[in-house]
Protein backbone atom coordinates (compact mmCIF):
# COMPACT_ATOMS: atom_id res chain seq x y z
CA UNK A 1 0.00 0.00 0.00
CA UNK A 2 1.45 3.08 -1.14
CA UNK A 3 0.19 5.53 2.04
CA UNK A 4 1.14 7.50 4.80
CA UNK A 5 -0.76 7.04 7.96
CA UNK A 6 -1.36 10.67 10.05
CA UNK A 7 0.34 10.54 13.43
CA UNK A 8 0.10 14.40 13.90
CA UNK A 9 -1.99 16.66 12.03
CA UNK A 10 -0.85 19.78 12.73
CA UNK A 11 -3.03 22.57 13.33
CA UNK A 12 -4.14 23.00 10.14
CA UNK A 13 -3.77 20.58 7.19
CA UNK A 14 -5.87 20.77 4.62
CA UNK A 15 -6.30 18.23 0.97
CA UNK A 16 -6.47 20.93 -1.80
CA UNK A 17 -6.30 20.58 -5.64
CA UNK A 18 -6.74 23.04 -8.46
CA UNK A 19 -9.73 23.98 -7.39
CA UNK A 20 -13.46 24.33 -7.34
CA UNK A 21 -14.39 26.06 -10.51
CA UNK A 22 -17.85 25.61 -12.49
CA UNK A 23 -19.86 26.36 -9.58
CA UNK A 24 -19.51 29.95 -8.18
CA UNK A 25 -22.92 31.22 -9.84
CA UNK A 26 -24.11 28.92 -7.06
CA UNK A 27 -22.01 30.77 -4.43
CA UNK A 28 -19.46 27.85 -3.90
CA UNK A 29 -15.59 29.51 -3.48
CA UNK A 30 -13.11 27.78 -5.93
CA UNK A 31 -10.93 26.87 -2.58
CA UNK A 32 -7.58 25.51 -3.53
CA UNK A 33 -3.88 25.87 -2.62
CA UNK A 34 -2.92 29.33 -0.91
CA UNK A 35 0.84 29.16 -3.19
CA UNK A 36 -0.11 27.82 -6.36
CA UNK A 37 3.47 28.04 -7.31
CA UNK A 38 4.74 25.93 -4.25
CA UNK A 39 1.80 23.39 -4.70
CA UNK A 40 2.77 23.11 -8.66
CA UNK A 41 6.06 22.24 -7.41
CA UNK A 42 5.69 19.64 -6.03
CA UNK A 43 3.50 18.09 -8.26
CA UNK A 44 6.56 18.45 -10.99
CA UNK A 45 8.46 16.61 -8.45
CA UNK A 46 6.70 13.15 -8.77
CA UNK A 47 5.70 13.78 -12.38
CA UNK A 48 1.81 14.85 -11.50
CA UNK A 49 -0.29 16.86 -13.60
CA UNK A 50 -0.02 20.20 -11.88
CA UNK A 51 -3.88 20.23 -10.00
CA UNK A 52 -3.37 17.33 -8.16
CA UNK A 53 -4.36 16.80 -5.22
CA UNK A 54 -1.68 17.58 -2.48
CA UNK A 55 -1.51 18.06 1.21
CA UNK A 56 -1.28 22.08 2.03
CA UNK A 57 0.39 21.82 5.51
CA UNK A 58 -0.12 24.84 7.52
CA UNK A 59 2.57 26.17 10.10
CA UNK A 60 3.88 22.57 10.35
CA UNK A 61 3.93 20.21 13.58
CA UNK A 62 2.82 17.43 11.17
CA UNK A 63 4.37 13.41 11.68
CA UNK A 64 3.37 11.11 9.34
CA UNK A 65 4.22 7.28 9.09
CA UNK A 66 4.80 5.53 5.88
CA UNK A 67 2.79 2.32 5.14
CA UNK A 68 4.39 0.86 2.41
CA UNK A 69 7.07 2.34 -0.07
CA UNK A 70 6.51 5.38 -1.10
CA UNK A 71 7.76 8.67 -2.58
CA UNK A 72 6.51 11.89 -1.76
CA UNK A 73 7.60 15.80 -2.47
CA UNK A 74 7.68 18.52 0.04
CA UNK A 75 7.95 22.16 -1.35
CA UNK A 76 6.64 25.87 0.47
CA UNK A 77 7.69 27.19 3.67
CA UNK A 78 11.22 26.42 5.39
CA UNK A 79 9.94 23.52 7.82
CA UNK A 80 12.60 20.61 9.00
CA UNK A 81 12.08 17.85 8.07
CA UNK A 82 13.14 14.77 9.28
CA UNK A 83 12.95 10.92 8.38
CA UNK A 84 13.43 8.32 11.48
CA UNK A 85 16.01 11.58 13.10
CA UNK A 86 17.33 12.04 9.61
CA UNK A 87 17.11 15.21 8.12
CA UNK A 88 15.96 15.76 4.35
CA UNK A 89 16.10 19.24 2.28
CA UNK A 90 12.73 20.91 1.26
CA UNK A 91 11.98 21.38 -2.46
CA UNK A 92 13.05 18.01 -3.00
CA UNK A 93 11.17 14.49 -3.83
CA UNK A 94 12.66 11.58 -1.57
CA UNK A 95 11.69 8.01 -0.95
CA UNK A 96 10.18 6.50 2.91
CA UNK A 97 10.45 2.75 3.50
CA UNK A 98 7.68 1.16 5.26
CA UNK A 99 7.61 1.76 8.91
CA UNK A 100 9.77 5.12 8.40
CA UNK A 101 8.17 8.43 9.69
CA UNK A 102 8.28 11.65 7.91
CA UNK A 103 8.58 14.31 10.92
CA UNK A 104 7.98 17.99 9.58
CA UNK A 105 8.39 20.41 12.34
CA UNK A 106 7.15 23.96 12.47
CA UNK A 107 8.50 26.67 9.67
CA UNK A 108 11.04 28.84 10.25
CA UNK A 109 9.54 30.96 6.86
CA UNK A 110 7.34 31.27 5.29
CA UNK A 111 3.46 29.82 6.26
CA UNK A 112 2.48 26.95 4.38
CA UNK A 113 4.16 24.30 3.23
CA UNK A 114 2.65 21.65 0.62
CA UNK A 115 3.45 17.54 -0.05
CA UNK A 116 2.18 15.57 -2.66
CA UNK A 117 2.36 11.86 -3.17
CA UNK A 118 2.89 10.19 -7.21
CA UNK A 119 -0.61 10.35 -8.93
CA UNK A 120 -1.54 12.70 -6.16
CA UNK A 121 -3.33 11.65 -2.76
CA UNK A 122 -6.51 9.89 -3.53
CA UNK A 123 -10.16 11.31 -2.14
CA UNK A 124 -13.81 10.97 -4.02
CA UNK A 125 -14.71 14.34 -5.80
CA UNK A 126 -16.95 16.64 -4.39
CA UNK A 127 -18.43 18.75 -7.22
CA UNK A 128 -15.66 17.84 -9.08
CA UNK A 129 -13.16 18.42 -6.91
CA UNK A 130 -11.16 17.48 -3.37
CA UNK A 131 -10.34 20.88 -2.49
CA UNK A 132 -11.23 21.29 1.37
CA UNK A 133 -13.14 24.33 1.83
CA UNK A 134 -14.17 24.29 6.18
CA UNK A 135 -16.65 26.85 5.89
CA UNK A 136 -18.79 25.50 3.09
CA UNK A 137 -17.93 21.75 4.87
CA UNK A 138 -16.34 20.70 1.18
CA UNK A 139 -14.10 18.11 -0.01
CA UNK A 140 -11.04 16.97 1.43
CA UNK A 141 -10.42 13.30 2.47
CA UNK A 142 -14.05 12.50 3.37
CA UNK A 143 -15.86 14.80 1.35
CA UNK A 144 -17.12 16.79 4.52
CA UNK A 145 -14.33 19.74 4.26
CA UNK A 146 -12.75 18.52 7.25
CA UNK A 147 -9.24 19.12 8.17
CA UNK A 148 -6.64 16.68 8.30
CA UNK A 149 -7.31 14.50 11.60
CA UNK A 150 -5.27 11.58 13.58
CA UNK A 151 -5.22 8.30 12.22
CA UNK A 152 -6.36 9.59 8.69
CA UNK A 153 -4.54 7.98 5.64
CA UNK A 154 -3.22 9.95 3.00
CA UNK A 155 -3.21 7.60 -0.53
CA UNK A 156 -1.54 7.97 -3.46
CA UNK A 157 0.59 5.48 -6.74
CA UNK A 158 2.98 3.75 -6.82
CA UNK A 159 5.47 5.57 -8.98
CA UNK A 160 9.61 5.05 -8.89
CA UNK A 161 12.28 7.09 -9.53
CA UNK A 162 16.09 6.36 -10.19
CA UNK A 163 17.06 9.27 -7.41
CA UNK A 164 15.79 12.32 -5.47
CA UNK A 165 15.78 15.34 -6.43
CA UNK A 166 15.01 19.25 -6.02
CA UNK A 167 14.13 22.38 -7.38
CA UNK A 168 17.08 24.36 -8.37
CA UNK A 169 17.51 27.44 -5.33
CA UNK A 170 17.46 30.05 -7.91
CA UNK A 171 13.70 29.34 -8.63
CA UNK A 172 12.95 28.92 -4.90
CA UNK A 173 10.96 31.29 -3.37
CA UNK A 174 12.59 33.84 -0.81
CA UNK A 175 9.95 34.28 2.00
CA UNK A 176 12.46 36.29 4.30
CA UNK A 177 12.41 39.14 1.47
CA UNK A 178 10.44 42.61 1.83
CA UNK A 179 7.50 41.68 -0.68
CA UNK A 180 6.76 44.08 -2.83
CA UNK A 181 3.17 42.74 -4.69
CA UNK A 182 2.22 43.94 -8.04
CA UNK A 183 -1.10 45.32 -8.80
CA UNK A 184 -3.20 45.36 -11.75
CA UNK A 185 -5.41 48.83 -11.47
CA UNK A 186 -9.05 48.25 -12.66
CA UNK A 187 -12.60 47.81 -10.89
CA UNK A 188 -13.78 50.94 -9.14
CA UNK A 189 -10.27 52.25 -9.03
CA UNK A 190 -11.50 55.46 -11.87
CA UNK A 191 -14.33 56.14 -8.48
CA UNK A 192 -11.67 56.71 -5.74
CA UNK A 193 -10.01 60.37 -5.33
CA UNK A 194 -7.11 60.40 -7.16
CA UNK A 195 -4.80 61.09 -4.23
CA UNK A 196 -6.47 58.24 -2.21
CA UNK A 197 -5.32 55.42 -4.75
CA UNK A 198 -1.91 56.49 -5.01
CA UNK A 199 -1.98 56.34 -1.25
CA UNK A 200 -2.17 52.66 -1.59
CA UNK A 201 0.91 52.46 -3.63
CA UNK A 202 2.97 54.92 -1.62
CA UNK A 203 1.68 53.59 2.20
CA UNK A 204 3.18 50.82 3.83
CA UNK A 205 0.71 48.12 5.02
CA UNK A 206 0.81 45.51 7.21
CA UNK A 207 -1.05 41.92 7.00
CA UNK A 208 -3.49 41.76 10.19
CA UNK A 209 -3.83 39.09 12.25
CA UNK A 210 -7.34 38.31 11.63
CA UNK A 211 -6.26 36.91 8.04
CA UNK A 212 -7.39 33.66 7.02
CA UNK A 213 -7.99 31.59 3.65
CA UNK A 214 -10.89 33.75 2.52
CA UNK A 215 -8.96 37.06 2.82
CA UNK A 216 -5.87 38.71 3.20
CA UNK A 217 -6.71 41.92 5.53
CA UNK A 218 -4.50 45.04 5.69
CA UNK A 219 -3.87 47.56 8.46
CA UNK A 220 -2.51 50.69 8.14
CA UNK A 221 -3.60 54.42 7.37
CA UNK A 222 -7.51 54.09 6.12
CA UNK A 223 -8.56 55.02 2.85
CA UNK A 224 -11.33 57.25 1.77
CA UNK A 225 -13.42 54.44 -0.34
CA UNK A 226 -15.88 55.74 -3.10
CA UNK A 227 -19.68 54.42 -2.17
CA UNK A 228 -21.12 51.72 -4.07
CA UNK A 229 -24.97 50.48 -4.08
CA UNK A 230 -24.90 46.76 -5.98
CA UNK A 231 -22.69 43.71 -5.54
CA UNK A 232 -20.79 42.30 -8.29
CA UNK A 233 -18.90 38.79 -8.64
CA UNK A 234 -15.70 39.04 -7.46
CA UNK A 235 -12.55 36.69 -8.27
CA UNK A 236 -8.91 35.80 -6.46
CA UNK A 237 -7.11 38.92 -5.96
CA UNK A 238 -9.28 41.53 -5.39
CA UNK A 239 -8.35 44.26 -3.69
CA UNK A 240 -12.07 45.28 -1.78
CA UNK A 241 -11.80 48.41 0.40
CA UNK A 242 -14.50 48.46 3.19
CA UNK A 243 -16.05 51.45 4.90
CA UNK A 244 -13.15 51.42 7.67
CA UNK A 245 -10.60 51.77 4.58
CA UNK A 246 -8.91 49.45 5.34
CA UNK A 247 -8.21 47.13 2.57
CA UNK A 248 -9.09 43.11 2.13
CA UNK A 249 -7.35 40.96 -0.34
CA UNK A 250 -9.34 38.08 -1.35
CA UNK A 251 -7.98 34.57 -1.54
CA UNK A 252 -8.42 30.98 -2.09
CA UNK A 253 -11.53 30.51 -0.20
CA UNK A 254 -13.01 33.84 -1.17
CA UNK A 255 -16.84 34.69 -1.73
CA UNK A 256 -18.35 34.81 -4.77
CA UNK A 257 -19.79 38.34 -4.71
CA UNK A 258 -18.79 41.55 -2.89
CA UNK A 259 -20.25 45.21 -2.69
CA UNK A 260 -17.02 46.94 -1.42
CA UNK A 261 -15.29 49.27 -3.75
CA UNK A 262 -12.73 47.20 -5.77
CA UNK A 263 -9.12 49.17 -6.34
CA UNK A 264 -7.81 46.26 -8.75
CA UNK A 265 -6.01 42.50 -8.43
CA UNK A 266 -2.97 41.47 -7.26
CA UNK A 267 -1.15 39.48 -9.31
CA UNK A 268 -2.19 35.71 -9.33
CA UNK A 269 1.35 34.55 -9.00
CA UNK A 270 1.86 37.12 -5.63
CA UNK A 271 -0.63 35.67 -4.34
CA UNK A 272 1.38 32.80 -3.57
CA UNK A 273 3.84 35.03 -1.52
CA UNK A 274 1.24 36.74 0.53
CA UNK A 275 -0.08 34.04 1.14
CA UNK A 276 3.52 32.73 2.44
CA UNK A 277 3.78 35.96 4.78
CA UNK A 278 3.42 35.73 8.72
CA UNK A 279 1.12 38.14 11.06
CA UNK A 280 2.44 41.87 11.06
CA UNK A 281 4.54 41.30 7.80
CA UNK A 282 5.27 44.73 6.45
CA UNK A 283 4.02 44.67 2.75
CA UNK A 284 4.12 47.89 -0.53
CA UNK A 285 2.40 46.90 -3.92
CA UNK A 286 3.50 48.60 -7.20
CA UNK A 287 1.42 48.91 -10.07
CA UNK A 288 1.94 46.01 -13.09
CA UNK A 289 0.23 46.50 -16.64
CA UNK A 290 -2.22 43.85 -17.73
CA UNK A 291 -0.14 42.58 -20.78
CA UNK A 292 2.91 42.10 -18.08
CA UNK A 293 0.60 39.76 -15.92
CA UNK A 294 -0.95 37.74 -18.84
CA UNK A 295 2.58 36.99 -20.35
CA UNK A 296 4.06 35.72 -16.67
CA UNK A 297 0.55 33.42 -16.17
CA UNK A 298 1.22 32.14 -19.53
CA UNK A 299 4.95 31.24 -19.38
CA UNK A 300 3.51 29.48 -15.94
CA UNK A 301 1.09 27.34 -17.42
CA UNK A 302 3.00 26.19 -20.39
CA UNK A 303 5.93 25.26 -18.07
CA UNK A 304 3.66 23.46 -15.24
CA UNK A 305 0.70 22.83 -17.61
CA UNK A 306 -3.22 23.60 -17.28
Amino acid sequence: MNSLRVIKPGPLSLLQDAGRFGWQHLGVSPAGPMDPLAAAWANRLLGNPRGSAVLEIALGGVELEAEGHLWVALTGADMPLNVDGEPRRGWSRFRLEAGQRLQIGFARSGQRAYLALVDGIRAEPVLGSVACQLREGLGGLAGDGARLGEGDLLSGGAGDFPRGAGVPWPWQPDYTAAQLLRVIIGGDAASFDEQQARAFFEWPWLLSPQSDRMGARLQGEPLLAPQRQWSQGVVSGAIQVPPDGQPIILMADRQTMGGYPILGWVHALDLGRLAQCPANQVLRFTVMSLEDSQAELRAFYRFFGR
